[in-house]
Formats: C-alpha cells, sequence, structure tokens
C-alpha cells in the first residue's frame, strides 16, 4: 500500500518540473508524487500584511517556490532511463536549504 519513494528532482525551476511531470504522466509511471512548497519565510512589511517587499520591484513576483518529483523506489531505474532517452537532467539543489550568506561561491577568476 505505501512504498517508499526517492526524491528525483528538488529545484527552483518550474519549467523543468513541469517538463519531467508531463513526461513521466506520458510514459505512464504511476504513484508520482509532484508538488511545490515557499522555502523562503516571508518578511514581515511595515503594514503587518505580510507582504513581501521583495515582490513590488520591476520585474514583479519573484517565483521562490521549491518544486520536487519522488518516484517509487521500484520505479527509479525505469525512471532514470526514460529520462536519459528523452535528454532531460533531473537532480537536487543541495543549496536549498543553506543560509544566502553561506551558499557555496563560484569563482570566475
Amino acid at each position: 500500500m505505501f512504498e517508499k519513494k526517492t526524491d528525483i528532482f528538488k529545484k527552483k525551476d518550474r519549467a523543468a518540473w513541469t517538463e519531467i511531470k508531463d513526461l513521466l504522466k506520458k510514459e505512464g509511471v504511476t504513484g508520482v508524487s509532484a508538488g511545490h512548497y515557499l522555502q523562503d519565510s516571508v518578511m514581515a512589511g511595515g503594514c503587518g500584511a505580510k507582504l513581501d517587499p521583495r515582490d513590488f520591484g520591476e520585474g514583479g513576483k519573484i517565483d521562490r517556490e521549491v518544486y520536487y518529483i519522488r518516484v517509487k523506489d521500484n520505479d527509479l531505474e525505469r525512471v532514470q532511463e526514460i529520462l536519459r532517452q528523452n535528454g532531460v537532467a533531473a537532480g537536487i539543489d543541495d543549496d536549498l536549504m543553506t543560509d544566502a550568506a553561506l551558499k557555496k561561491r563560484h569563482s570566475y577568476i
């Protein structure tokens, strides 16, 4: 009834999440769990309305959702093969839960 599932995708990338979800559905993979949640905490606005002041910039509201896809352990190899055959890269962003000040810095020198 309940089967253990493994994360195959966890990133802040809605387009890739939608592509993988649609591909797995098309291929008939069942028991896929997919969803999203807000990882960032909302800073309190001055009026107490819990509006995030970062959303009122020039570009409008920013997508800060973390998107995830989990598949049953016994379907994992099949799902990986489906993704490989279709040239789709899934993955888990290990830096998601890290505070911005502690994130890995890239050196471009």
